[in-house]
């Protein structure tokens, strides 16, 4: 009689697959399932386990009934197939082959509001359900992923050896990877991240733009400054990456990044982080911009045809080079560090919003490694948490204030000779506006509400009166005294 498994994955794409082979490689015995729909190849199983799997501890089943059997209860079943329905296909077939106390975990990039649901509807049936964003590509999945789990707490006991075990390791061997809170919040945790991740990549792609249109560098001199930029404080994942991009040659021995297409993809974390932030009214700017930059790039054909009909200025650079590249290493910098104390203040309204009890450290500590995010930057939002949790935005922290006091003049001559030049930086100039607006007193915002008042009697509060106070003017003279609802800040 074959030996029962430790956990099952179902679906064996890039993601899958990969964890498959982390799994076993520390030791546990691997279940595997990969459904057949109209568009997915067959034979996936067996390919696997003739493949990649051959002479490892998998088991392969060509049938969930089958598949079910052959894990240990209480049984540990990850899906990895792609989010939305195909997820609450697989759910609604599992669970009546499955036992109370069983755990489903979703390891895809689901909706943290699919999961609130999907908690629910499994434990009413005695069932536990883990929702878990995974980070870390195809590389992270098979030697060491960022792994953040959220949902039935009775469940993180039962999966926590084992994602705890595959997870990357920082500093003394701890894992990128704990329990994040209940129902939703590691999906969220994960949409965040991935909201982040957006905006790092506009930000590097902005400063790749400058380099090459505006101080018409190489590739190759591009790719040096990248390595460089990489051994000091934005050190990260993917400034290391972009630095072996740049320096990547076709067949011909050009550089390949001359020939890929301007368009980028996009899954939709990075829009539903945005649009969250809207939701619950946090100023997300640096990752709607970033997901604005996508589509934007996305009307190829317009733009080309825009670009022979609308003018601007013609890139020229007069300056002192290396001091303008110094100047746009703070720029970038300055603007990664604002992008970070945005999502972390979505993480923390969220947390009001959806009764979290979540440990703002620790969410750092998962994504030093592993994951796309990943950077020595993390350490400093980390230590800046458990000096004071209750810091209302890591701008305030002393660390993060100084460093963005030194960096901002960079910040600032890169937006204006950007600006003055016709490269657009929607991220970096994003970032600069946020800074400016949060580091104000006082904003236009009260001609704002006159307006709103004017036209919707939407009344406004008055900087002479006690704050919850409300007044409505009859501007014109042509309206009554009936003001509307009260406004919401």
């Amino acid at each position: 009689m074959e030996k029962l498994s430790d956990i099952g994955i179902i679906g064996l794409a890039v993601m899958g697959e990969n964890l498959a082979l982390n799994m076993e490689s520390k030791g546990f015995r691997v279940s595997v399932f990969n459904r057949t729909v109209p568009g997915v190849e067959e034979g996936v199983v067996d390919r696997f386990i003739n493949g990649r799997g051959k002479n490892g501890k998998f088991i392969g089943s060509s049938d969930l009934e089958s598949f079910v059997k052959t894990i240990r209860m209480p049984r540990k079943i990850m899906i990895m197939v792609k989010a939305g329905k195909p997820v609450d296909e697989i759910i609604g077939q599992l669970l009546p082959l499955m036992d109370k106390g069983d755990v489903i975990i979703d390891g895809g990039n689901s909706h943290f509001l699919d999961t609130i649901r999907r908690v629910k509807e499994v434990e009413k049936q005695g069932m536990l359900f883990i929702g878990t964003g995974i980070s870390g590509g195809e590389e992270g999945a098979l030697l060491g992923p960022s792994i953040m789990p959220g949902g039935s707490s009775e469940a993180w006991r039962l999966v926590r050896p084992i994602l705890q075990s595959i997870a990357a390791k920082v500093d003394d061997n701890r894992p990128c990877c704990d329990w994040v809170g209940e129902d939703g919040a590691g999906h969220f945790v994960k949409m965040v991240h991935n909201g982040i991740e957006y905006g790092d990549m506009q930000l590097i792609s902005e400063a790749y733009h400058i380099m090459r249109d505006l101080l018409s560098m190489s590739a190759d001199r591009m790719s040096d400054v990248f390595r460089e930029w990489n051994e000091g404080e934005l050190k990260s994942y993917l400034i290391e990456i972009t630095a072996d991009i740049l320096a990547t040659k076709d067949d011909e021995g050009a550089p390949l990044l001359d020939k890929i297409l301007d368009t980028a993809g996009q899954k939709g974390t990075g829009k539903w982080a945005a649009i969250t932030a809207m939701e619950i009214g946090v100023p997300l700017t640096l990752t709607g911009e970033a997901v604005f930059a996508r589509s934007l790039s996305a009307l190829k054909e317009e733009r080309v045809e825009a670009s022979k009909i609308l003018k601007g200025p013609t890139p020229r650079f007069s300056g002192n080079l290396p001091e303008f590249i110094n100047d746009l290493r703070d720029a970038v910098y300055a603007s990664k560090i604002i992008s970070y104390a945005q999502g972390y203040t979505l993480i923390k309204m969220a947390a009001k919003e959806y009764n979290w009890e979540l440990n703002y450290g620790g969410i750092a500590l998962m994504w030093r490694g592993g994951c796309i995010i990943r950077s020595v930057f993390l350490d400093k939002i980390r230590e800046a948490y458990e000096k004071n949790p209750a810091i209302t935005n890591l701008l305030l922290d002393p660390f993060f204030k100084e460093k963005i006091d030194k960096a901002q003049k960079g910040l600032r001559n890169v937006a204006a000779i950007a600006a003055l030049n016709g490269i657009p930086i929607p991220v970096i100039s994003s970032a600069l506006s946020f800074y400016d607006a949060y580091r104000s007193e006082k904003l236009p915002a009260n001609l704002l509400q006159a307006q709103r008042d004017y036209f919707g009697a939407h009344t406004y509060e008055r900087t002479d009166k006690p704050r919850g106070l409300f007044f409505h003017t009859n501007w014109a003279g042509k309206g009554g005294p009936t003001p509307s609802t009260i406004y919401e800040v």
